[in-house]
């Protein structure tokens, strides 16, 4: 009979390996699916993972990788907190789609001035939208302790309406011949946050990067990074140790909420270009992956964000190249936080076999 065994303390071992374990579990499982949908399973991996990186159009997919991955690596850091403090967000993706729509809310109350000053404001609004978003369930949960994950999930719906609100109502372009979405603010110098597009850098990655320093910084080396790791291992601890539970529940949220508002930002002023009804992509939910798979750790969600950038622009040259439908990409992508998670088990617990009592 197979049994799991609790270990004494959890392997190290397992901790680093998880990861590329699930990986490899993912492209092995993920070729079975490909080869029942009538494809060449090598081939087919070979295109989603391969062939970004090292195939002739190599230099033009390269700098899309930046792109793709650096919202998913700025709302993951701002996961990574609450996670890490026992605090579940998973409401990034509303808070995402807020941060968009009142940075090019402010963008566009701009336009058609040209200022140095009008996108710093649109960052601040970004932020500030994204934030104040998040502190809605985590009010919630300090003063009435709600469920902060049914909460903050129910609020992407409400923010998914509000998107399409602001794309046929206020925020419409009023030149855009009555078809919905704001003008294009990539092409309003003051509001885009592109540096250079031939090289695939806007503000959002360089904040990206930013944010992976600071949070390492934060979490390894400040007292603040203590009290997030105690809470999450023991909240009663942590209590004992002086550590204000709901200042901590506010602070975790805040972060995560202005990091995901940030990123929409960038996104709606960069790669994006303008808010449409269809303008968010799931991020907010793929970024909870890349958490996980980067084991909560700065430089791990950097490189988890690297590879899950790959999924998506390796997807899409699949689905152009050979006809796979985009289902079977996000299918995909759900198998990876699958068998991170199961395989995770065994940081924790070992495997052991034991006889049936008769």
């Amino acid at each position: 009979m197979i049994m799991l065994e609790k270990r004494p303390q959890p392997s190290r071992a397992w901790t680093f390996a998880t990861p590329i374990v699930a990986v490899l579990l993912t492209m092995f499982f993920g070729g079975l699916l490909f080869a029942a949908l009538g494809q060449d399973p090598l081939v087919t991996i070979r295109t989603i993972f391969l062939d970004p990186l090292f195939s002739e159009f190599a230099w033009f997919y390269r700098p899309q990788l930046l792109i793709k991955g650096a919202p998913l690596v700025l709302i993951a850091i701002g996961l990574s907190f609450g996670f890490r403090a026992g605090i579940w967000n998973i409401g990034a993706e509303g808070q995402y789609i807020v941060g968009a729509i009142c940075g090019a809310a402010v963008g566009l109350a701009f336009y058609p001035m040209e200022s140095f000053i009008i996108l710093p404001l649109m960052v601040v609004a970004g932020a500030l939208g994204g934030l104040l978003w998040a502190m809605i369930p985590g009010l919630l949960r300090v003063k009435f302790g709600t469920n902060e994950i049914l909460v903050s999930l129910m609020l992407v719906y409400v923010a998914e309406q509000l998107l399409a609100s602001m794309a046929l109502g206020a925020l419409r372009n009023p030149e855009g011949m009555g078809f919905p979405g704001s003008r294009n603010l990539a092409q309003y110098p003051s509001a885009s946050s592109w540096i250079t597009q031939s090289a695939g850098m806007h503000w959002g990655v360089v904040t990206a990067l930013i944010a992976v320093i600071f949070a390492y910084i934060a979490l390894s080396r400040h007292l603040f990074g203590f009290n997030v790791r105690l809470s999450g291992q023991s909240p009663r601890a942590a209590r004992f140790a002086g550590v204000n539970p709901g200042k901590l529940i506010l602070i975790c949220m805040g972060i995560s909420g202005a990091l995901a508002g940030l990123a929409g930002l960038f996104e709606v002023a960069g790669p994006a270009g303008q808010v449409s009804i269809d303008f968010n992509v799931g991020y907010g939910f793929t970024a909870i992956i890349v958490a996980f798979l980067g084991r909560l750790h700065p430089v791990g969600i950097l490189l988890a964000g690297g590879l899950m950038a790959l999924t998506y622009i390796g997807g899409e040259i699949a689905q152009s190249n050979l006809g796979l439908p985009i289902a079977a990409i996000q299918i995909l992508q759900g198998m990876l936080l699958f068998f991170l998670l199961a395989v995770d088990v065994l940081t924790n617990y070992r495997i052991t076999l034991a006889r049936k009592a008769h």
